[in-house]
C-alpha cells in the first residue's frame, strides 16, 4: 500500500494547468461564489469573466450600462474607448430567473443582443408564463447554473465552442430545455448532430432521484447530464473523421455497429455481466458512443473538481489515508512526455475521493464519487486527455504523432436575440435525441 503522508520525491511532475479555479474574493477581501452577482458582503456588482476565467468585482463604467473592472476610489474612469482594460456588458439573462453574471465584453456583440457565450447556446428555454406549470422559472434557473458550470470549463479547456443558433450553424452547439406534456410523449434528454435536449423535469430533484433509483443508477444531475451529452458532441467534432479514430476504437471498440441494436439489448437484457471490470459505469457498456460519453462525463468531472479543491487550497498530502496508486502501464501511451504528469493528477484524484467519501458518509450522505476506475477506464481517460491536450497546445501542428487534424471553429461573434428565446412558447413534442 502506498501512504500519502511520505514526503514526495523531487522530481513528482507538476500539476496539470488549471482550468479556472473557483475560489473567488471581492474587492473587499470577502469570498465570492461562481454563482454570485453581488458581494452580500460590501454590495459590490460580480461578474463572471470567460476570458480571464474568473468572477470579478465591478464598477460602472463611463458609458451608459457598461462596467469595467473595480479599482481603487482615486482610480479614473475613461470613456470606453479610450479604457486599456476590458469594458464589459451584463448578460441580458441577469435578471431572468436563469440570473445570468456572465459578461460580454464591449464590441463582442450588437447592441441589442446582450447575451454570453453561454446564452447564446440556447435554442429553446421553457414558457415561463405557462400556468400550468409555475416552477419552469425556478426548474430553468437549475438548469443554466449547470451549463454555465459545464460552459466555463469548455471555454477554459479551449474547446472549440459557438452557437450553432446564431454563430455557426453548421459545427455549433445549441440547447432546447423542454419539459414533456402532462398527458403527451415524454421527452428524452440526448443529442443529436450538435442539439442537446434536456427534459426539464431532470431539474426537479425528487424527480430526477426517482429515476435514479428506478434505473439503478448510482449517480445523476444536471451536470452530469449534460457533460455526458457534450461529450457525444465533442466525439463529432473531435474523434470523427480524424486521426484519433484508430485510438478510439482499439479503446472503446467499433461505433458502427448498430446503435439502436445495442440499446435494445440493454434494456430487455440488461448490461453486460462484466462492466464493472472494463467500465466506469453499466450504461457505457451498451455502446462504444456511450462508453465515451460517460468517460468524458469523467473526465469533466475529474478535471474540475480537482482544480476547484486545489484552487480553495484542499490538499490530501496530511490525510490519514492508504491507496494503491495507478502506475504507468495503465495509461494509453505511457511513453507519453505528459504521461507521469497525468498519473499524478489521476492518483491525487483517487486520494481526493477517498478522502471526500468519507465526508459524505459522515453527513449520512451517499459517496461523493460512487465509480471504481478499472485499469481500463484508466486508459481510456488517458486517451481523452490527450486528445483535450492536443485542442488546448496546439492546432497548428497536425502531422504530430500526438495531436492528429482537428476540426477549427470560427466564432463569428453574431448573438441571438434574447427577446426571440424568451418568447419562444413550450414545444407540445421534444426531438428524441440519443
Amino acid at each position: 500500500m502506498f501512504n500519502i503522508t511520505d514526503s514526495p520525491p523531487a522530481s513528482d511532475p507538476p500539476d496539470l494547468p488549471s482550468l479556472a479555479g473557483r475560489a473567488y474574493r471581492c474587492h473587499c477581501g470577502c469570498p465570492v461564489f461562481f454563482r454570485n452577482s453581488t458581494c452580500l458582503a460590501c454590495g459590490t456588482a460580480l461578474g463572471y469573466d470567460t476570458v480571464k476565467a474568473r468572477l470579478i468585482p465591478l464598477m460602472p463604467g463611463q458609458d451608459l450600462d457598461t462596467w469595467v473592472e473595480w479599482q481603487a476610489e482615486d482610480a479614473t474612469v475613461q470613456p470606453v474607448s479610450n479604457v486599456p482594460t476590458p469594458a464589459y456588458l451584463r448578460c441580458a439573462n441577469l435578471d431572468t430567473p436563469a440570473a445570468c453574471n456572465w459578461l460580454v465584453p464591449v464590441g463582442e456583440g450588437q447592441p441589442q443582443t446582450l447575451l454570453c457565450r453561454a446564452c447564446r447556446l440556447n435554442r429553446t428555454i421553457p414558457d415561463l408564463n405557462d400556468s400550468q406549470h409555475p416552477d419552469n422559472a425556478e426548474l430553468w434557473g437549475k438548469v443554466e447554473l449547470a451549463k454555465r458550470r459545464l460552459v466555463s470549463a469548455l471555454l477554459a479547456l479551449g474547446l472549440p465552442l459557438s452557437s450553432r443558433v446564431s454563430e455557426d450553424a453548421e459545427g455549433g452547439l445549441m440547447f432546447d430545455f423542454l419539459r414533456s406534456p402532462d398527458y403527451g410523449p415524454h421527452i428524452l434528454t440526448g443529442h443529436n448532430t450538435g442539439l442537446i435536449t434536456l427534459n426539464l423535469n431532470e431539474a426537479d430533484d425528487a424527480t430526477r432521484e426517482a429515476v435514479r433509483k428506478a434505473m439503478r443508477e448510482p449517480y445523476r444531475t444536471l451536470l452530469g447530464h449534460l457533460r455526458h451529452e457534450v461529450g457525444h458532441y465533442y466525439w463529432d467534432r473531435l474523434i470523427a473523421g480524424t486521426a484519433w479514430l484508430q485510438g478510439f476504437r482499439e479503446l472503446f471498440g467499433d461505433e458502427t455497429q448498430d446503435y439502436a441494436a445495442s440499446l435494445h439489448n440493454n434494456y430487455t437484457q440488461g448490461p453486460r455481466p462484466d462492466w464493472a471490470r472494463n467500465y466506469v459505469s453499466a450504461y457505457a457498456s451498451v455502446h462504444p458512443w456511450e462508453d465515451w460519453a460517460e468517460c468524458w462525463a469523467h473526465y469533466l468531472h475529474i478535471r474540475d473538481t480537482v482544480d476547484t479543491a486545489q484552487s480553495f487550497g484542499l490538499a490530501t498530502d496530511t490525510a490519514q489515508l492508504e491507496f494503491t496508486p495507478f502506475t504507468i502501464d495503465a495509461l494509453y501511451q505511457p511513453e507519453h512526455p505528459d504521461a507521469k504528469r497525468f498519473l499524478a493528477f489521476l492518483n491525487r484524484w483517487t486520494q481526493l475521493t477517498m478522502l471526500l467519501n468519507e465526508m459524505s458518509r459522515a453527513m449520512g450522505q451517499p459517496d461523493f464519487y460512487p465509480f471504481v476506475l478499472p485499469h481500463g477506464v484508466v486508459a481510456k481517460l488517458h486517451f481523452i486527455h490527450l486528445v483535450v491536450s492536443a485542442v488546448y497546445e496546439s492546432t497548428a501542428a497536425p502531422d504530430g504523432p500526438h495531436a492528429p487534424d482537428q476540426t477549427s471553429n470560427n466564432n463569428s461573434g453574431a448573438v441571438a436575440n434574447q427577446q426571440d428565446m424568451q418568447d419562444t412558447p413550450l414545444q407540445s413534442q421534444g426531438q428524441n435525441n440519443i
